[in-house]
């Protein structure tokens, strides 16, 4: 579908649709904007999915994460790491993920505040505080209001305060994998004037693989004041947590044992501070002012136990080399002297990073709701702006493994492996959007917003990382919905939103010296700013009980950025705009209830996620590959995106005390990270049961009960290649790394509302 071919379309809807003058009736959708609005869904010219706290309560989700990978539309997740709390959540085949090195295209915004971190756009999903989540709103498409990274979509997060969730209650959870989790909240107001609301929450696990607990704690906390024309309040979001996920293992090793991992350790230690000030101001009847400051400290710790490539130098005997393309290169410490060989610098290799990221920023918008030309109509302009200071360090240890594959540090050092550097980024948007009702039937919304990005470097250890980058783009959107008949609506939409580099990719864009990330960088080339242009059109009604959609979207990305493997190490490669990509999906969804007995869901996606131009690219463990590198043709599908998702779910109430409810999640296979060219096995199909039950004691107190993976399947959600056969023997010969789904496992625990 072409731009001309959507005017064409609303143009002939229009001509259909005009009628009479009506008000614009409006439903408040904060996710319509970072900082809200409020606007009738129905007139949002795509397919808005909403989670509630009542929901998420239900379901017993570990976290939002893990609701959206059961429950909604379009997404998917990968669980690359193998830990429950670092999920590579997909979106209609675009990524919000924890780790560097994916090619993330999802915004994710907090209370106004944009989530994702500056040094790589990631996603730390153990950061969101999941006990004070009040709504989530998933926006679909290329939203450009969400400005930065809202390429595939955005997700927009509103938590609870004292008003909205007055209450004291707590719960408390325990079983399989020796996990145990608690978590309380609290909140009043007093004389619907002033209001506070506190949360907190603690989880802990061995994990379900060897050697792979997790530890997260969460704070949250806020304050409010309101009038009856104003609101102001104050957030404070505190978080530390210690997650290793040990990641992808060799498949023949896990068809000995699936709890086994490759090398370890591979922890990642994350402590978070955000304060948040917000405002609203209703001037009048028409007119709200609303916005936020805000204060974000975001300190992540790696360490990371690896196998390694350096070995006993065969020219240099007594010395310790890395061979490059048939040719030794000494390797010098932090001193620059050659490094003896032996058994404990051989084997292994200790990778520490360090990132300290301090944000500020401010949002401000104005809304007005009034006649314009005689008809209806709601306006919105904003501005946001944020800027954060960046300081990197990183460093490699030699060392050896041990029986259990743990990497032992030796105190030698790879010199060259050193890194020191800081990073400022400045982000400035000014957006605008405005629903004009054409008649009692369509209606026609025009936004769009301009995007400025500003990043320098700075290479505290000599001058090679320095530099400066900038990036602007002003990107529209355009929405119209009609109502076809009582039950019956009509929407069409085209968006465009941006993604400029983030500073990892910036300094690690040069396939003639790869990174091994995130712990090593260089002075690249620059490269391109992604473009993604959306559109998607469908219908969506109301049954008796129930609600129901059918949509279609495309998505098309110009100079996409994807992370180009290019190495023995399965973390090592470079950055490159690859040129275009196309994800082209279809989505069907019902969802419904009987009284207050029974309700109901599914939903089903197809997703062809695709080149669209031909390139060569570096995939040396790839069994197909020619020379080390894969020819990826038009057509060719991208990596770790399943064509096909089916998820459906049941409750029921078997009278007052006892609910029993299930879902069901089904995923097609996928090529593996490293098979670009689709010429390697996939990764196969896999479905998944899960099933809760609820006992109510009486009239405060829920027992619950949780059973995933009823069926104990065994999936696989990801894949990529590496070699085993050094680190585990040459009858590992097999290159292809699976990180293994959770068994079946069992959670009880009980609620108690004061």
């Amino acid at each position: 579908m072409t731009l001309r071919y959507f005017c064409a379309v609303v143009a002939g809807v229009l001509a259909l649709g005009v009628r009479a003058q009506s008000p614009i009736e409006t439903v408040e959708v904060v996710g319509a904007t970072p900082l809200g609005g409020a606007l009738d869904a129905d007139k949002i010219a795509s397919n808005v999915q909403t989670v509630s706290a009542d929901e998420l309560r239900e379901q017993r989700a570990l976290d939002l994460a893990d609701f959206m990978k059961r429950n909604l539309a379009s997404v998917f997740v990968n669980e690359a790491q193998s830990n429950p709390l670092q999920p590579d959540v997909q979106y209609r085949g675009f990524v919000g993920s924890p780790l560097l090195g994916l090619p993330q295209g999802i915004a994710v915004y907090q209370d106004g505040v944009r989530i994702n971190e500056p040094f790589g756009d990631t996603v730390n999903w153990a950061l969101v505080p999941d006990s004070a989540i009040d709504t989530v709103y998933l926006m679909p498409g290329s939203n450009p209001l969400f400005g930065l990274n809202a390429l595939g979509g955005a997700i927009s997060i509103r938590t609870k305060d004292g008003f909205s969730d007055p209450g004291t209650s707590a719960q408390v959870f325990g079983g399989s994998f020796a996990r145990f989790g608690v978590e309380a909240e609290t909140g009043a107001s007093v004389d619907d004037r002033f209001g506070y609301f506190v949360t907190g929450s603690y989880l802990q696990e061995d994990g379900w693989r060897d050697f792979s607990p997790t530890e997260a704690g969460q704070l949250f906390g806020n304050v409010a004041w309101q009038t009856d024309t104003s609101r102001f309040g104050v957030t404070l979001n505190y978080a530390d947590t210690s997650l290793i996920g040990n990641g992808a293992a060799p498949v023949q090793l896990l068809e000995m044992d699936r709890e086994a991992i490759f090398t370890r350790p591979d922890r990642t230690e994350n402590e978070l501070l955000l304060l948040n000030l917000t405002g609203t101001r209703e001037l009048s009847d028409t007119l709200t002012l609303s916005g936020n400051l805000y204060l974000r400290a975001s300190d992540i710790l790696t360490y990371n136990g690896d196998d390694s490539d350096f070995e006993e130098c065969e020219d240099t005997p007594g010395f310790v080399c890395e061979e490059e393309e048939g040719v030794e290169e000494l390797i010098l410490d932090g001193g620059g002297n050659p490094i003896p060989a032996g058994d404990d610098v051989e084997g292994a290799t200790i990778n520490r990073t360090s990132t300290e990221q301090d944000g500020v920023g401010f949002a401000m918008q104005a809304s007005w709701s009034g006649d314009l030309g005689g008809r209806e109509n709601l306006f919105l302009v904003g501005i946001a702006h944020d800027e954060s200071d960046i300081g990197f360090a990183a460093s490699t240890e030699l060392g050896e493994l041990d029986a259990t594959r743990l990497a032992i540090p030796s105190g030698y050092y790879v010199g060259e492996s050193f890194t020191r550097m800081s990073a400022d980024t400045s982000n400035t948007g000014f957006y605008l959007s405005n629903t004009f009702l054409l008649s009692d039937r369509v209606a026609l919304t025009v936004s769009g917003r301009y995007n400025k990005t500003e990043v320098t470097f700075s290479d505290q250890l000599g001058s090679a990382l320095d530099g400066d980058h900038e990036f602007d783009r002003f990107n529209p959107a355009l929405g119209l919905t009609v109502d076809v008949a009582a039950n019956l609506n009509f929407y069409l939409g085209y968006s465009q939103s941006n993604r400029a580099p983030s500073p990892v990719e910036l300094t690690c864009a040069d396939e003639d010296d790869p990174c091994r990330l995130p712990n090593a960088f260089l002075a690249d080339p620059p490269l391109e700013q992604v473009v993604a242009r959306t559109i998607e059109t469908g219908v969506r009604g109301d049954l008796d009980g129930g609600r129901w959609h059918a949509g279609v979207f495309r998505t098309n990305n110009d100079d996409d950025i994807l992370f180009i493997s290019a190495g023995a190490l399965t973390n090592q490669g470079f950055f490159d705009n690859v040129g275009r990509t196309r994800r082209d999906g279809v989505e069907l969804g019902l969802e419904g209830e009987a009284g207050d007995a029974w309700s109901w869901f599914a939903n089903y996606t197809y997703l062809k996620a695709t080149f669209r131009n031909d390139l060569m690219v570096p995939s040396p463990n790839n069994p197909e590959a020619l020379g080390g590198e894969l020819l990826v043709e038009t057509g060719d599908r991208l990596p770790l995106i399943p064509s096909q998702l089916l998820k459906a779910g049941l409750r029921v109430a078997l009278g007052p005390k006892v609910t029993i409810g299930g879902d069901l999640l089904a995923g097609a296979d996928f090529h593996m990270r490293g098979d670009e060219g689709n010429v390697a096995g996939k990764v196969g199909r896999y479905a998944v049961l899960n099933v809760r039950a609820d006992y109510a004691v009486g009239d405060n107190v829920k027992l619950f009960l949780n059973l995933d993976n009823l069926l104990d399947a065994e999936y696989e959600s990801f894949g990529l290649f590496g070699e085993a056969d050094d680190v585990l023997g040459d009858a590992f010969d097999d290159n292809r790394f699976l990180s293994p789904g959770a068994p079946r496992a069992a959670w009880l625990g009980v609620r108690v509302d004061f």
